[in-house]
């Protein structure tokens, strides 16, 4: 029986590799990430192939890793952890043509995540395709998985006039675009917090807020004004959507939907189709957010309402009592009293 790591058998394989390296590098110098991504699936799928086929053991991996590093040393992808890598991946994704179509778009570092996180290959898929969507980085990426954004991809039970007031088209990827409910968990908020501590910790948390809004949402202003007749009102939160193409007004709610906040918000969505709606842009569309809502009282309230608007919920982080509140140093105190503090004086401080 041969030596399934024969001197002969190993030399073959190893030139073989490198023929394939400096292809890719004639190709593309490795510059083109698809090139690469195909590249690192190859030498995973072949790695594969022979310890399944001819016996080869984990250890030829080191070897490999140190002929490659020899050969080309101007490549720092071909450490052995990075071939281990190579050979999880081509074990995970056996379908060159999901790798070519999904993969190979997104970076080698995110496909790394994605297996280093997540186990279920449905689940890796969509990542990666919010990922090339999103344009996220690494580190979006993995906290949206710590996040479980995923979960969060279920049918919006947000209640909306869309179907009704909006083209098709437009309804349908509107609807598609409002969630329910909005997670506001990196927020704290004392138990007597009001509206407006709803809006000033959402644009202190400003990049949170738009990653938890979702892609497209391009902010405008806070307190936005906009003069009607004589008097001139403040709109809690105005945004334009690049997708929607047009601007979207959010009213912030800490306590429950209300009938009456239809009205205002149909107020609001009229006066900035009037004055900063351009004549290229689609209706604007209203965005209540409250803490809790009645579908049924929801529904009643937008029944004959002509202008586009939902009604979804949001969730918060936990609340800080209000027998606390004041009680507590601030980020700005404890910063200011670091600032101030001096260490003691010991051999190892002294001057």
């Amino acid at each position: 029986m041969a030596n399934p790591l024969s001197p002969d058998n190993y030399r073959q394989f190893l030139q073989s590799l490198k023929d394939r390296i400096r292809s890719a590098q004639v190709k593309a110098a490795l510059a083109v990430n698809q090139e690469l991504i195909l590249l690192y699936w190859q030498i995973g799928r072949d790695i594969l192939d022979r310890q399944q086929q001819e016996g080869w053991g984990t250890k030829v991996i080191d070897r490999l890793a140190k002929d490659l590093k020899r050969d080309f040393p101007e490549m720092t992808g071909f450490s052995a952890r990075n071939l281990k890598y190579m050979r999880a991946f081509a074990d995970a994704y056996p379908d060159t043509q999901l790798v070519q179509q999904v993969l190979s778009q997104i970076p080698w570092g995110h496909n790394v995540r994605l297996l280093d996180a997540l186990k279920d290959p449905e689940r890796r898929l969509w990542y990666a395709r919010q990922t090339i969507e999103n344009g996220w980085s690494r580190n979006v990426l993995l906290m949206q998985i710590e996040q479980g954004a995923h979960q969060q991809q279920q049918p919006s039970a947000a209640i909306t006039n869309f179907e009704r007031t909006l083209p098709p088209a437009q309804s349908d990827l509107a609807q598609n675009l409002i969630k329910d409910p909005y997670n506001f968990d990196f927020l704290t908020l004392a138990a007597d917090a009001q509206d407006r501590d709803l809006e000033k910790s959402l644009l202190m948390h400003i990049r949170d807020f738009l990653l938890e809004l979702g892609v497209g949402f391009a902010f405008v202003g806070s307190q936005y004004p906009v003069k009607v007749g004589s008097k001139e009102y403040a709109i809690d939160l105005l945004f334009y959507h690049l997708k929607l193409r047009c601007f979207v007004v959010i009213d912030l709610k800490l306590g429950e939907f209300e009938p009456e906040f239809s009205g205002k918000m149909n107020f609001f969505v009229s006066a900035v189709d009037d004055l900063l709606r351009h004549p290229d842009d689609q209706p604007t569309i209203g965005m209540i957010l409250c803490k809790s809502n009645d579908a049924t009282v929801a529904e009643y309230s937008l029944r004959d309402v002509n202008k586009p608007i939902s009604v979804a919920t949001h969730r918060l982080g936990r609340e800080l009592p209000a027998d606390l509140r004041g009680t507590l140093p601030t980020v700005e105190e404890l910063e200011q009293q670091l600032d101030n503090a001096q260490l003691p004086e010991t051999p190892e401080n002294k001057v």
